[in-house]
Parts: C-alpha cells; sequence; structure tokens
C-alpha cells in the first residue's frame, strides 16, 4: 500500500509512518517546515512538501496521484483561531477534494474526541478548534470517499500497548499517540472498515481485534 500522510512530523503521523514503512508499506509524508525532513525521513517516509493553507487543490491532487489512502493528521496547534480554520478547516476540505480528483479513495480523518477538553477552563480558542473539527468531520462524511473518521480521547505520549477501546459511541477517556498510530494502521489494511466514525481510546482490545469487530459490527448494522 501506498499512503500519503498529510501532518507527517506530528505525533501520530510519524508513529503511523514507522508503522507503515516497517511492514513494507510505502509513505510519502507531507510537511510545511524543512526543519521536519529530516524527522519524516527517519520514519522511512519520503518527505513531501506542500502547504495546505498555501496550495490549491490542483497542487495537493498532483501530490496524491499514485496513492492508496490519504491520511489528515494535520492541525493547527494552538496557533491561532485562524489557523485552524485554514487547517483543521478549509484544508481538510481541500485535501479530500484532492483526493477524490486523484483518484484516491481512502481517506483516513483525524479528528476530536467531542468531550475532549471539557474538564477546562472553556475558551474561546478551544470551541472554535471544536466546531472546526465537527464541520470538517461533516464535510468528509459528504464525499463520496471510502472516509473513516477516527476521534481519539486525550492524547498521551507513553508507550503504547496496542490494545484500544474502539466504537461508534464509547465513554471519553486517555489514549497514547502509539495505540492510535497502531489502529489507523490496521484501519489502512481493512478496505471493509469505511463510512463509519469511530471513538477510540486506550483499553484492552488489542487493535487488530478491534477492527475486526468494528467491520463485524457494520456489517450486522441494518441499512435502512
Amino acid at each position: 500500500m501506498k499512503t500519503f500522510i498529510i501532518g507527517a512530523a506530528g505525533g501520530i503521523g510519524s508513529r503511523l509512518s514507522t508503522i507503515l514503512t516497517a511492514r513494507g508499506d510505502t509513505v510519502s509524508g507531507m510537511i510545511r517546515n524543512t526543519d521536519h525532513r529530516d524527522l519524516v525521513e527517519s520514519t522511512g517516509a519520503t518527505a513531501v512538501f506542500g502547504d495546505l493553507i498555501d496550495n490549491d487543490v490542483a497542487t495537493l491532487a498532483t501530490a496524491f496521484a499514485g496513492h492508496d489512502a490519504v491520511v489528515f493528521s494535520a492541525g493547527a496547534h494552538g496557533t491561532g483561531m485562524d489557523k485552524t480554520t485554514l487547517i483543521d478547516g478549509k484544508g481538510l476540505e481541500k485535501a479530500a477534494d484532492a483526493a477524490r480528483s486523484a483518484g484516491v479513495e481512502r481517506f483516513v480523518l483525524v479528528s476530536a474526541f467531542p468531550e475532549s477538553g471539557r474538564s477546562q477552563q472553556p475558551s474561546e480558542g478551544f470551541e472554535h478548534y471544536m466546531a472546526t473539527k465537527k464541520t470538517a468531520d461533516v464535510y468528509l462524511t459528504h464525499t463520496d470517499l471510502d472516509w473513516l473518521i477516527v476521534r481519539p480521547g486525550v492524547l498521551l505520549d507513553e508507550p503504547g500497548d496496542g490494545t484500544v477501546t474502539a466504537g461508534l459511541a464509547i465513554e471519553h477517556g486517555d489514549v497514547r499517540r502509539d495505540n492510535v498510530a497502531s489502529f489507523i494502521a490496521a484501519a489502512l489494511a481493512e478496505p471493509s472498515l469505511t463510512r463509519t466514525i469511530v471513538e477510540l481510546t486506550d483499553g484492552t482490545t488489542p487493535v487488530a481485534d478491534a477492527v475486526r469487530q468494528l467491520v463485524s459490527d457494520s456489517a450486522a448494522r441494518p441499512t435502512a
């Protein structure tokens, strides 16, 4: 499989790239900061320079061409509401349109758990972030892509153990970035897990089993 990761230098993107290249997949990792090139290439990926803000759909489509899947794990990371809109919001829209234009049907979006941050003092910036992520989710679900939206809980950097809790709706909790990356890698290898939203936390189920269970539950779900 050939995967294009947007946000390849990030905490989830870099971990995912390492997992995918280790199993023999080919990864292109998009970066907008030249300082991140060595980090991305240390995971086994090929660094590709791109910018969700400045690049148009056609430019992104050219970069995506020939890939089997696009993973969107980029974010503004607290750099301001304007950047949140342009990267987490409009950037996702451009990336989804570009994937469709390039003929890349599989698209995985790392989104946000609806309850994340609700125990903290609310701020205008955070509420804007959550609203933007939800709008991005809605946009992707209205495309004809084979989309998958993953909503992780509170992200942690401690080493993962490959076990999670995953479902359409689960209780909010923490999740290690290693486990998120492992789950996405397993999901990419299972084309039947598509057009669904998965909430994800640390848990007790091996990621491969969690993916298989989600596929089984999806197949058993009434269509009307």
